[in-house]
């Protein structure tokens, strides 16, 4: 349901007059991103900010810039922020703690991860906390510094600054505004090579193509010294990569850099061990009766066996991984446990490798003579019978703190030890509801046994009647009476959930509904109204417009003679010059073998009015369908218009206002001119069964135009990125039988979030959309010819 701005009048009293002016001016945005309770809790912690006594500049700010985080981040998010900005209040202006509001999207978008954001706000506390002079121009560079900087290369900047500065106010302000040669050393001391953030997407693209299916990434800040030491991990199906990588240079043995791989092989590196895990690690291991040192090499051993199978498949594979394996000095015996464990990995990587230390021959040994390296059973195996091989041999004494791994692409093996690793059955009992029975009943059962009969449809189980019932008395059915129109029987589709990297299966219902006409007089006006407009599409239509039977001429092998060119021929013969051969005529059939569908987003937030205009963005929509249905039906494609709004996954509302195979008419019109905006945007669901429908159709190219005002959305869903994820999935699903799904979105700033679900080349933002009645047409035609 829609969120009223007149529902919060009461609390909207309570703020400055400025504040409230720009919570009005910025509803529909605010609306769009808070669920009821997310909004209830932003409204309050507006009106807590405006009792601290700080200014209107303040609270306006935050009522400004928390919906785009809430957006990145997720509402749950405002809390942190909130009890930052009262903690820090008295520490420092009112100016100040405006500004934090004001960056606080920038950061969001930068760092991409709620823990992310909250290491940022402790951050910003140790500043106020050590150098409060430095706060307000280090938050006025803040673009710059995320632009070189991870999280952990801002605090080590920030820590530097605000221990050499304690006491220098002047030069607070000149380090942490980047105007001391100080500030910009330890700059370019921290910063890093490649950002996570700036290749996530192209990383995710490598993933599906090499693996071919997705994996969910996502960055940790690391504060170590060492920044090679921070180690990637799988926390239940989800990889977590370091947030930056330097370019790893490779020494030879005099340790010499001979050369150096590039961030972006590292990333990849990384992110390939753990897509092998995650493919190959099916069962996790017992930790029971082992010592840290059983664990270890076990560890070892898994990590090999897991990249041995992926090299199979990959072969390449082995020579990114050796790049970023050192190689180990055999001359020399190992000085502690950790070097002897290195020459045991390094060995079983590369089978050319000969190593003479007879531990490492053994598990070499061990490891080879495995029958089948399927089950991760064996690491176990080989692993004990390996640190029983120990016993009978010199070697250091193992420390966990210090023989630990130290190749960069490889995980902390976190995901190989049960409890550890994510129980996919547990999370499918615990995470997805029973799907909602619905099943056909006779009237009497339904009579006797019918246990809540004003039930929503939210309901366990749903009966219902093979055919309308008819009240004798009144001569019409029962939905009429009611106002209820029949509902088609559900139809049900997965979702993707990109935090366990499955399919939720049977999860969104989508359930068709007859489309209420309207007045046919709103479709003449709009005819009317833009007479103009389609006097110049008349032209584009008729080139468009197939031709028939063409006659192809001058040609060798064709239908027909050509008869002026046969006497041609005969001429140059007679003449005793060399005849043109070409004296045939082909006729070639000229057909657009096309179906397309129009999907229209008809959500609540399609109500609104255009800003400095009376219409809203639905009138836009309906003129757009009109002007492009006329189009299409004087061309002479096939094509269906389709509109979808939600109620949550158990009602997906899905209206059909032209089949492929119905005529454009009245009653078309009709619909169109009585749609509605209603509820949110489950546009997964909506897409699925537009590709369901569509594939139906016996035709080589097949389109869905998707013509919507926002981002994916429902009642039913805090996170902002799962709808997102599954409008992405359900795509590519589309994409993958054939189906081009493009995007015509007349949100402003849809460019970040549009590109990522529908691909960068199957979208258009209409910035003005008020001239969307006019460019979509011309898109069309555009993309079909």
């Amino acid at each position: 349901m829609a969120i009223l701005l007149d529902d919060y009048q009461d609390v909207i009293a309570d703020l400055p007059e400025a504040a409230a002016e720009a919570l009005r001016a910025g509803w529909t945005e605010v609306s769009r991103v808070f669920s009821s309770r997310g909004l209830a809790s932003y409204l309050r912690s507006a009106v807590a900010l405006h009792q601290l006594g700080r200014g209107e500049e303040l609270v306006v700010a935050y009522i400004d810039n928390m919906p785009p985080v809430a957006r990145s981040l997720g509402e749950e998010v405002l809390g942190d922020i909130t009890t930052f900005l009262l903690s820090m209040a008295s520490k420092t202006s009112g100016q100040v703690l405006a500004l934090i509001c004001a960056t606080a999207p920038l950061a969001a978008d930068r760092l991409a991860d709620v823990e992310l954001f909250r290491g940022y706000l402790s951050v910003l506390g140790v500043v106020l906390a050590q150098a409060p002079r430095g706060l307000r121009p280090m938050l006025e560079n803040l673009d710059r510094l995320f632009g070189q900087l991870t999280l952990g290369g801002l605090r080590r900047w920030v820590n530097w600054g605000a221990q050499a500065y304690k006491a220098d106010f002047d030069g607070q302000a000149l380090y942490f505004g980047l105007k001391s040669p100080d500030a910009m050393a330890v700059l370019q001391q921290e910063r890093k090579g490649t950002l996570f953030v700036d290749i996530q997407r192209r990383l995710n693209i490598y993933l599906r193509a090499m693996w071919g299916r997705d994996f969910f990434l996502r960055p940790t800040a690391g504060d170590y010294e060492n920044r090679e030491g921070l180690r990637a991990y799988i926390e239940r199906f989800v990889i977590h990569i370091a947030d930056a990588y330097d370019d790893q240079p490779i020494l030879d043995a005099a340790g010499e850099v001979i050369t150096k791989v590039p961030a972006l092989e590292v990333y990849r590196a990384v992110a390939n061990h753990c897509a092998a895990h995650l493919a190959f690690t099916t069962t996790p291991l017992s930790r029971q009766e082992l010592v840290p040192v059983h664990v270890a090499v076990i560890e070892i051993i898994e990590d090999a066996r897991v990249e041995e199978l992926a090299i199979r498949q990959f072969p390449n594979m082995r020579a990114t991984w050796l790049a970023l394996h050192p190689r180990p000095d055999v001359t020399i015996p190992p000085d502690r446990m950790g070097t002897l464990f290195a020459r045991l990995a390094y060995a079983l990587l590369d089978p050319g490798w000969h190593d003479p230390h007879p531990w490492v021959q053994q598990g070499v040994a061990e490891f080879r003579a495995a029958e089948s390296l399927d089950d991760s059973q064996v690491s176990w195996n080989i692993g004990v019978s390996l640190v029983h091989g120990l016993l009978s041999v010199p070697v250091p004494e193992y420390d966990p703190r210090r023989d630990g791994q130290s190749v960069i692409y490889r995980d902390d093996n976190r995901f190989v030890w049960k409890g550890e690793a994510y129980d996919t059955d547990e999370a499918l009992a615990a995470t997805w509801d029973t799907v909602q029975v619905r099943k056909k009943t006779s009237l009497m059962e339904m009579i006797n046994n019918l246990d809540v009969e004003f039930a929503g449809d939210d309901a366990q189980e749903i009966w219902t009647l093979p055919t309308e019932y008819i009240l004798d008395q009144e001569g019409v059915s029962l939905n009429t009476l009611e106002g209820k129109p029949p509902v088609a029987e559900p139809v049900y589709y997965p979702e993707w959930d990109y935090q366990i990297q499955l399919e939720r299966p049977t999860w969104a219902a989508v359930l068709e509904r007859h489309p209420p006409a309207g007045d046919l007089a709103v479709i003449d006006r709009i005819v009317e109204d833009n007479k103009p407009v389609m006097a110049r599409l008349r032209f584009l239509i008729e080139a468009m417009a197939p031709q028939g039977m063409q006659r192809i001429r001058h040609i060798e092998d064709g239908d027909e003679l050509d008869l002026n060119a046969a006497i041609r021929a005969m001429i140059d013969i007679r003449t005793g010059q060399q005849p043109d051969p070409r004296v045939m005529i082909k006729s070639k059939r000229h057909v657009r073998d096309l179906a397309v569908t129009v999907l229209l987003d008809m959500s609540e937030s399609s109500n609104d009015k255009v800003r400095g205009q009376d219409y809203t963005v639905l009138d836009l929509t309906r003129t757009a369908t009109v002007m492009l249905a006329s189009a299409l039906d004087r061309i002479g494609d096939t094509f269906a218009l389709q509109g979808f709004c939600s109620d949550g996954r158990h009602d997906v509302h899905y209206y059909r206002f032209k089949d492929f195979d119905q005529p454009y008419d009245d009653l078309v019109k009709a619909r169109l001119a009585g749609m509605t905006g209603a509820y949110s945007t489950r546009m997964g669901a909506a897409l699925r069964h537009a590709g369901h429908l569509i594939g139906q159709q016996r035709h080589a190219k097949k389109i869905i135009f998707m013509i919507t005002d926002g981002e994916p959305a429902d009642n039913d869903m805090r996170d902002p990125q799962y709808l997102r994820h599954d409008t992405q999935h359900a795509v590519e699903e589309l994409r993958r039988q054939g189906i081009t799904t493009y995007a015509i979105s007349l949100d402003p700033h849809a460019d970040q979030y549009v590109s990522r679900i529908f691909g960068a080349k199957y979208y258009t933002v209409v910035d003005h959309i008020e001239r969307l009645p006019e460019r979509l047409p011309s898109l069309y035609m555009g993309l079909t010819q």
